[in-house]
């Protein structure tokens, strides 16, 4: 059984860019469908899609790398927030990720969305992670 699913989404993005895949499927939640969306709206990955079973559906992303070098678009994704620690950041102490060309992906009560977002909407939450 899988305890934390958001840091099972994470790793599976990051070994499949390390072992050089082009498609990854991760299975489905809420939380991860709006990561996701983050994570193209970004630029982070080429393409998603959302695919519905009896259960809870799958993901699946299509990676991005960078033609010439063929390294990935993301150079790190990193879990903040743990089940074991959880990390909350309200609206004036939301983190600054690689000095603003990062994105920290917050859980809010508006949905997920990143930590720009989060501050221009005045609301904290749960700093769920770090990409850059």
């Amino acid at each position: 059984m899988n305890t934390d699913p958001i840091a099972d989404y994470l790793t599976r993005i990051r070994n499949a860019q390390s072992a050089g895949h082009r498609m990854v499927e991760i299975p489905g939640s809420n939380i991860k469908r709006g990561m996701t969306e983050i994570l193209f709206d970004k630029g982070y990955i080429l393409n998603y899609k959302f695919e519905e079973d009896e259960k809870q559906g799958v993901i699946k992303i299509a990676l991005k790398y960078h033609p010439q070098s063929k390294r990935p678009a993301i150079t790190k994704i990193q879990r903040i927030s743990k089940p074991g620690l959880r990390k909350y950041a309200g609206a004036n102490a939301l983190p600054r990720v690689l000095n603003g060309l990062g994105v920290a992906i917050v859980s809010t009560s508006r949905g997920v969305i990143t930590n720009k977002e989060a501050q221009k909407a005045n609301v904290g939450g749960e700093v769920l992670c770090y990409v850059y």
